[in-house]
């Protein structure tokens, strides 16, 4: 029995090694990057990847005759919820003409997550504090600096980000019908939801971009940059024909916001 309470500590060793590795890989990306970053020439995207990386060369090419600027965001797993909603609210900053029906949109929301029995206590929480962020960008005397404050400021910022992943969950559960095919594992979108879209830090895809547009009424452009063949990125808008409000980057497990 020695030796089994041994092999089980050893065990335990390593997976605590392993969550401090995790934590101070997440404290060093914390360190090195805001959680929402000033704008940045895209051509500086050239220096990421090696002269010689072909592939990314010439896509960076062909991203360079899409798009002039380009504003990062931490690499945490929240990068799709924070860039959508950084880039959504900034653009209200100068033309706030969406803003009506958008609040209107996300109170919807709202009564459509009480009605699935999430609790009102919380959910008013996140909603309230929602509402007091989209409120602060529709005053006149808002300026993109605070815009940008609010969004480094890690309890603000998580607090939008964790209400979007609610409002995409609550979207992806009302439509299950349709979602489930898109499911594999032979999770329910129940399941799916309740490890992948609601936890923080999990990385999103097709399915919350598709949910939380939807939900939200609100288009994106998604440009993708990867190693796929062919020597030009991959567009693609959530919902499909519609007219893009807000531009994003999406490079191997990350988002960025661009700007034409």
């Amino acid at each position: 029995s020695g030796m089994a309470t041994n092999e089980g500590s050893e065990v335990f060793k390593q997976d605590e090694a392993t969550l401090s590795q995790i934590e101070s890989i997440q404290k060093e990306i914390a360190d090195s990057s805001e959680l929402v970053g000033n704008i940045d020439d895209i051509e500086v995207l050239t220096q990421e990847y090696a002269q010689d990386d072909v592939v990314y060369q010439t896509k960076i090419q062909d991203l360079l005759k899409r798009y002039k600027t380009l504003r990062r965001t931490r690499g945490d797993g929240n990068c799709f919820f924070r860039a959508f909603a950084f880039a959504y609210l900034e653009m209200m900053l100068t033309d706030k003409s969406d803003l009506p029906r958008f609040k209107e949109t996300v109170e919807k929301n709202k009564i459509s997550l009480l009605k699935m029995g999430y609790p009102s206590f919380t959910l008013e929480d996140f909603h309230d504090t929602f509402i007091d962020v989209v409120d602060t960008v529709s005053k006149s005397g808002t300026s993109l600096s605070d815009l940008l404050q609010m969004f480094q400021d890690q309890g603000q910022s998580d607090y939008v980000v964790c209400y979007l992943r609610i409002i995409t969950s609550g979207y992806l559960q009302a439509n299950a019908d349709f979602y489930t095919a898109f499911i594999d594992e032979g999770r329910t979108v129940k399941e799916y939801c309740s490890t992948e879209v609601e936890p923080m830090y999990r990385e999103a895809d097709h399915l919350h971009i598709s949910a939380l547009t939807a939900a939200l009424g609100v288009c994106v452009r998604v440009t993708y940059m990867d190693r796929t063949d062919g020597g030009q990125v991959n567009q693609h808008d959530f919902p499909e024909g519609s007219i893009p409000q807000i531009h994003l980057l999406y490079r191997p497990g990350h988002y960025d916001i661009v700007y034409e």
